[in-house]
């Protein structure tokens, strides 16, 4: 058994593709570093990793084997949810804001409350990371509103034609499922085939989201991020809803 590689500023990641997992105990943890270094979390992801911890540990970066994602196409809108969309579509005062500000996003996720757990994996240092790459045009996020009212939404991080999906709030029911029936109806649009959604949950089960083998997954991200991008920032309204409706 391989030991989890440690790394410092100038170390390169364990490729998931090519090597077993460190440790079979604690599937898909691939690596650990002191902090992010400049330039390391866009290369992770384009390892089909990502960085998941807890404030006073040493960043961890995993690659779950199976992975959860979401085709753009198979995003599953339910009754009580159609019922939402309508509302908010046919709201003069409800609107979106795309790529607007970034930080105030990461912020609200990182203090929603969430089911068995305490405290949140959005430190300071990842706030401070992922917001450099929203400055280089590689994350995004979309926010639900109702006049000033910022009721809900999510961020992710954009690769060629590949999105990975971060994370989501609500402080109205159902906002961040408006917010993810955009970012669908968006990356169908442009042709994006799949949504990483990290580790399986029964709610984005229930969204249309499914487990790949890690295999599988990294073959298909790294085609879709060799593809050209979809460009930033990016500009879309709630009209997009229009897919769903």
């Amino acid at each position: 058994m391989s030991q989890i590689a440690w790394l410092g500023p100038d170390d390169a990641f364990p490729d998931p593709a090519v090597m077993p997992d460190p440790d079979p105990e604690v599937v898909g943890l691939f690596a650990v570093s002191e902090r992010i270094y400049r330039g390391q979390l866009e290369t992770a992801y384009r390892m089909g990793l990502f960085p998941w911890y807890s404030d006073n540990q040493p960043v961890l970066w995993w690659s779950p084997d199976p992975r959860m994602v979401l085709e753009p196409k198979n995003f599953k809108v339910s009754d009580s949810l159609q019922k939402t969309m309508r509302q908010f579509y046919y709201d003069p005062t409800c609107h979106i804001e795309v790529d607007g500000d970034f930080g105030a996003i990461m912020r609200a996720c990182a203090l929603s409350p969430r089911k068995d757990q305490d405290g949140t994996w959005i430190t300071h240092e990842i706030v401070d990371a992922y917001s450099q790459l929203f400055e280089q045009g590689l994350a995004h996020s979309i926010a639900v509103k109702q006049g000033d009212r910022l009721l809900g939404g999510l961020y992710c991080v954009s690769l060629g034609r590949m999105v990975f999906g971060e994370s989501m709030f609500s402080r109205q029911r159902d906002s961040s499922k408006l917010a993810l029936a955009l970012l669908c109806a968006w990356c169908y649009d442009h042709e994006v085939p799949m949504i990483d959604c990290q580790q399986e949950t029964t709610h984005l089960r229930s969204l249309g989201g499914g487990p790949i083998p890690r295999t599988q997954f990294l073959s298909l991200a790294r085609d879709a991020i060799s593809r050209k991008s979809i460009g930033s920032p990016w500009r879309f309204d709630k009209t997009a809803l229009e897919r769903w409706l």
